[in-house]
Formats: structure tokens, sequence, C-alpha cells
């Protein structure tokens, strides 16, 4: 049973999700957190990933380390992505296996799911039909994932959970307009207009594909939720039902900010999935909810954002 005298491994501390999940188990007075950073451990080394668990024995494992990006950086290094994915899970999942943890968390991503999937979009439609071209490397790698937490729970007996998020945003994001998910390019973009006097903005897309939103807290909080629990299932989905299309994003950043620019949409065959809203009411059957409004967590998004500015 996991308590706060449990020793936790989080892999990608570093990370939004990752940072926010340390966080939050300081918050819950978790006394024995382990983290280590790229620089002294290569998560894509077998052998010294199972040197390194076999040296701190966790109780329990929070695998939020990833290759990640947004539609550009997945479609661009598509070798790496699923390489690197698929190389960091086997080492953590399986090295926590040889090592006795028992408890494992493995954040995924909503991507995993078919292109043109049923909406809201529930656990049992994964592998139901074809993937997103764009990010197909890096949901495959994270499906692979899945299914050996799946096989390990089937043969040993273990409590290997998988969760699934919508799209993450808050603290600590990536702000690289090359390679960040939507919403903190869309931040970036707006705030770099106004510093640069100008009166638009160019975003990526048609603007029309609809994106959940989730705050990273709220994912942290799943994670140490889900640790704790006992569950028949292995997959759940983790969203919160807020969404909108990406222009709407825009003018809703614009909107917080109290301006108002003109959105110029390029690269129109960049898109990805159109929609993909989770189901998460198994999530919900079993007690947990996200609990942070979308206005909140974009204050603090925004907040980090011009922080950040200032430090450079």
């Amino acid at each position: 049973m996991i308590n706060r005298k449990s020793k936790i491994f989080v892999a990608g501390h570093n990370g939004m999700v990752g940072s926010s999940i340390v966080r939050k188990l300081k918050l819950h007075k978790f006394k024995h957190i382990f983290t280590i950073g790229k620089k002294h451990l290569d998560l894509t080394n077998q052998s010294k990933v199972d040197k390194y668990l076999k040296k701190i024995k966790p109780d329990a494992v929070i695998l939020a380390a990833a290759r990640v990006g947004g539609i550009n950086a997945n479609n661009k290094y598509r070798a790496e992505f699923i390489y690197e994915n698929l190389a960091i899970q086997n080492n953590v999942i399986h090295g926590s296996f040889k090592n006795g943890v028992k408890n494992l968390i493995f954040l995924g991503s909503s991507c995993i799911y078919p292109k043109n999937c049923k909406q809201p979009i529930k656990e049992k439609y994964l592998l139901s039909s074809y993937l997103e071209k764009t990010n197909e490397p890096y949901a495959i790698a994270k499906i692979a994932g899945v299914k050996l937490c799946e096989s390990y729970n089937f043969q040993y007996n273990l409590n290997y959970k998988c969760l699934m998020p919508c799209n993450s945003y808050g603290p600590n994001d990536n702000y690289d307009l090359k390679s960040s998910h939507f919403l903190p390019a869309l931040i970036r973009k707006i705030i770099e207009a106004l510093k640069n006097n100008k009166d638009y903005i160019k975003i990526w897309g048609s603007g029309k594909p609809l994106r959940e939103l989730i705050y990273c807290d709220d994912v942290a909080d799943a994670c140490i939720f889900f640790l704790k629990k006992k569950t028949d299932v292995c997959l759940i989905n983790i969203g919160t039902g807020f969404e909108k299309s990406i222009n709407e994003y825009a003018k809703y950043i614009m909107r917080h900010l109290g301006v108002k620019l003109k959105i110029f949409n390029e690269k129109k065959n960049l898109d990805g999935t159109f929609r993909k809203l989770l189901d998460s009411s198994l999530a919900n059957s079993y007690g947990w909810k996200a609990q942070t409004n979308f206005d909140t967590g974009l204050s603090n998004a925004i907040n980090d954002y011009l922080q950040k500015q200032l430090i450079k």
C-alpha cells in the first residue's frame, strides 16, 4: 500500500507535468521522492536505468518522462519520437518490474486514439481504427507502453496504470515555437505581437480543430490519486470536458489580456486530428475529477511565460 513513507521515483521531473507531480507529492507530505536529471541518467540506456532502480529500490514509479512536442515536431522528428519513447518506456517499466515495483503510473496522451474516433472517446476505442499520420510514431510508442503495462499486470498481478490525459498546459511548459504544443505557442505569439506593436498573429493550420485542455496540476493529482488506488482496469482517460477550437483559444487569450489582434491561418494542411474529446467517466467513477478552471490555469500559464521572459 502506498503511503507518505513510500519511496517514489518520478521519471521526467524537469518537465511540465513531472515538476507538477513532484510539487504535489511534497504538498501531500510524501517523504521519500527520488528524481534524477538527464545528465546523470539517460533513460534510453537500459543497463543504467536498471542499475539506478536497483540502487534506490522504489515502492512506486511515476513515468512522466517522454520525448514530446507539437504537431510540427512530431511530424519532423518521427524517428526520434518513436525510438526515444519506446526506449524510455521499456527501460523504466521493465526495470520497475525487475526490481519488484508493484505500483506504477505511465503517462500517455489522448493522441493514442484513432484519428476519426467516435466522440467522446472511451478507453475501449483504442486500436479500433487508423491513427493520425502526423503523430503516428509517438502514438504507437505510447500504445506500446499501454500494452506493456497491461501485459505485466495480466502475467504478474501488478498494479501498473496508464493515464491518458488530454492536452496538458501550465507552468514550466515549452514555449519554443518549433516544438511546443499549441497553447504555449499561442501565448508566446500573442505576447510577442503586443511587444512588437503588431496587430496580428499567424497560426499554423486552419484554426478549426477542437482541443480539450487540462491543467498540469490536475494531471499530477490524478497520478497521485490513482497510484494509491487498486483498479480493475489499466487504461484510464484523464480529461476535463473543456474544449474549444485553436482560433477560439487564441481569442480567449486575447480577451484574457484585454487585447484584440487579427488571426492569419497558414499551413492549413497542418491540422492533425479534428477532435479528440475524452470520455473521463471511468476516472470520475473512481472519485477523481479535474479541479482547475481554465481562467485560473491560463493566468498561471501566462504569468509563467512572462516570468521566463524576465529571467532571459
